[in-house]
């Protein structure tokens, strides 16, 4: 595995960390004081939340670029199916497109999909992953075209219900296979993979289709399934075997800290939150 001991460059920092997704959360740093202070301890890049760019993203990636760092990501594109997503499949697909632009724009590579919920009218997962895998297959060129990959992001099946059907990385590894689209792959987030015993023969099997590698801990007395996840350290992920299936696999991109914590580092000084970051890369992750 690589060692990150001295190295922070590996290191990205998602704004959700600081509460920038979310009204009336975090301390409501500027992109640009944000660019700068990750900058400052070493950071290798930053991936923004879409609310944070508006029609600013060719500008804001500029930013980035000329402190030194890379835009690794976006978050991300609209809820596919489900309770949540855009009404109707024109709203969906348009938006998806947007995204897309957006991310192109920014110079981001990476586009992460939460795929939605169950579709409503429908039970059971199977309708909406075919209505998620044939949406997908739409945009997928018109992505490839634009210069982005897209990461279809698993989520931990607590969230079955209105955010992701998609639950495993097996069932995201499926859709990539049916699509075949070479843009096409994962993203192998710590908070919703860590329980998943079969991970390791999945994240072989991705190979080089992983897109990308978040960061945190799951607590083992979480309060809040959404807003209570750890910093690196603090909960029972085992991030180490984590890291090094993913890079077995052949992953060698940035490592992305993704931390939504509304009781506890959210209330933090932000210059306090990229310090501790930074240390627990060093040391256990």
């Amino acid at each position: 595995m690589r060692d990150f001991s001295a190295d922070p460059s590996p290191l990205a920092l998602n704004t959700a960390t600081l509460g920038h997704n979310m009204d009336g959360r975090g301390a409501g740093w500027s992109p640009e004081r944000l660019i700068d202070a990750c900058a400052a301890r070493g950071f290798g890049g930053i991936v923004f939340w879409r609310r944070e760019i508006g029609g600013r993203a060719v500008e804001i990636g500029n930013r980035v670029r000329d402190a030194g760092m890379a835009v690794t990501g976006l978050c991300r594109a609209p809820f596919l199916v489900g309770p949540m997503a855009p009404k109707g499949r024109s709203a969906v697909m348009g938006d998806f497109c947007a995204a897309i632009d957006m991310a192109a724009g920014l110079g981001a590579p990476v586009l992460t999909i939460v795929v939605g919920g169950v579709e409503p009218g429908t039970r059971g997962v199977v309708e909406s992953l075919k209505r998620v895998t044939d949406r997908v297959a739409e945009a997928a060129p018109y992505a490839a075209a634009r210069g982005v990959k897209l990461a279809l992001e698993p989520l931990n099946p607590v969230y079955g219900g209105d955010r992701s059907c998609l639950t495993t990385t097996r069932d995201a590894l499926d859709i990539c296979d049916a699509i075949g689209a070479p843009n096409l792959g994962v993203a192998i987030d710590v908070y919703h993979v860590w329980w998943d015993t079969d991970l390791p023969r999945q994240l072989a099997r991705a190979g080089t289709r992983i897109f990308g590698f978040h960061l945190c801990d799951w607590l083992a007395d979480t309060t809040d399934f959404l807003l209570d996840r750890g910093m690196m350290g603090d909960g029972v992920a085992d991030l180490r075997a984590l890291r090094a299936g993913v890079e077995g696999a052949g992953y060698r991109g940035a490592c992305e800290v993704e931390i939504f914590s509304a009781k506890t580092w959210w209330t933090r000084e932000p210059a306090e939150v990229l310090d501790v970051i930074l240390q627990r890369f060093a040391t256990v992750c």
